[in-house]
């Protein structure tokens, strides 16, 4: 019993948002020559989307969109509420989508209509209803679809291959829906390489095989159908003990790169501004959200893989200090490239955007 009610006293502290005016940015590190900046202000802070003169924030528990316009104090409205876990949010031809678990919705001509919200119209409701890893990371690709994950609705099991764990492609249109991408986990993010136009997605590995391993996975899409190996086998050479036996792991597609073990690697997106230092450019960045199962946690930061003809070369760290030995006081949940190159951060735990610029030389 105390250990039960311990659990639930840190559990409650761990979900509890930071004070408005307790955000202790100076202690978050930055390579040299950047600087880190409060934003805005948002409850649950999510997934971003930019509009034309807008950028549009998801949440999960607040169950609410926000629309913060660009010109002025940057204060948020909400322009839906009373949502389902509305992580994902995606900017079309004037019009927002939103993922609400088992929906797609969408709210038409949004930037004139932020004062007076249109009610979310159903695109799609073909989705599980699973809430297990049923948030749902959206964007929009260059064949016009949007695409949307289903993550498995379990930490290790053997499900519908055609209904979870996979990556879908949906025609807004007629509603169509196809798998491009099968034994994916839990993708909560993903981008499209500038040169190549492939589909690169973080993947959250499986939980209570310990500290150290399954590896959180960066993974590419060359050819729709692929199989990135979950349950059967993790991070490329890992087989799972439950569902491994009698598979091989160079059955199935291996990651371009292992990320740390329950860093919970979410949102992530090629670097394609011209702010930042040349080693930067086309790097990809990863807001890792935090470990909630190890013995001591790991993540709570952003990270960033360099690549050299599109392989990864390189895996660091690229702004830390949200974790302060065994207490976070933020989570960072995605990255977003702002048209004049700076790098926005959203933090769900702390309610708040960061922008992230380079003041320095080159």
């Amino acid at each position: 019993m105390t250990r039960l009610i311990l659990f639930i006293m840190m559990l409650f502290a761990w979900l509890a948002p930071a004070a408005a005016d307790s955000l202790p940015l100076a202690s978050l590190k930055l390579p040299p020559g950047f600087e880190i900046e409060l934003f805005a202000r948002v409850p649950n802070a999510r997934q971003m989307a930019l509009g034309n003169n807008t950028l549009f924030v998801g949440s999960m528990r607040a169950g609410r969109v926000y629309a913060i316009p660009l010109r002025g104090a940057r204060k948020p409205v909400v322009i839906a509420d009373g949502l389902n876990m509305p992580v994902g949010v995606a900017f079309r031809d004037g019009d927002l989508y939103v993922s609400a678990v088992s929906r797609i919705l969408r709210l038409r001509d949004i930037e004139a209509r932020l004062n007076k919200p249109p009610r979310p119209e159903v695109v799609s409701s073909a989705y599980p209803t699973d809430t297990h890893h049923g948030w749902k990371f959206i964007a929009f690709g260059p064949d016009g679809k949007l695409y949307v994950p289903v993550g498995a609705p379990c930490n290790i099991c053997e499900p519908d291959p055609d209904r979870y764990a996979n990556i879908t492609a949906l025609d807004v249109a007629s509603g169509k829906i196809e798998v491009v991408a099968h034994g994916v986990r839990n993708s909560v993010g993903f981008d499209w390489q500038p040169q190549s136009g492939e589909l690169w997605f973080t993947d959250n590995g499986r939980d209570l095989m310990g500290d150290d391993v399954p590896p959180d996975e960066l993974n590419r899409l060359s050819r729709p159908g692929q199989h990135f190996g979950y349950p059967y086998c993790h991070g490329g050479t890992l087989a799972d003990p439950a569902f491994g036996k009698g598979r091989r792991c160079s059955e199935f597609v291996p990651p371009v790169q292992n990320l740390g073990a329950h860093v919970a690697s979410l949102g992530m997106r090629f670097y394609t501004g011209k702010q930042f230092p040349e080693r930067y450019r086309n790097a990809v960045f990863i807001a890792e959200h935090g470990s909630w199962n190890r013995s001591s946690k790991v993540g709570y930061h952003v990270s960033v893989v360099r690549l050299q003809d599109n392989r990864a070369v390189s895996y660091e760290p690229f702004i830390s200090g949200w974790l302060q030995g065994e207490s976070a006081w933020g989570r960072p949940a995605d990255v977003l490239v702002m048209p004049d190159g700076s790098l926005l951060v959203s933090d769900d735990h702390a309610g708040a955007i960061y922008r992230v610029t380079y003041r320095g030389s080159r």
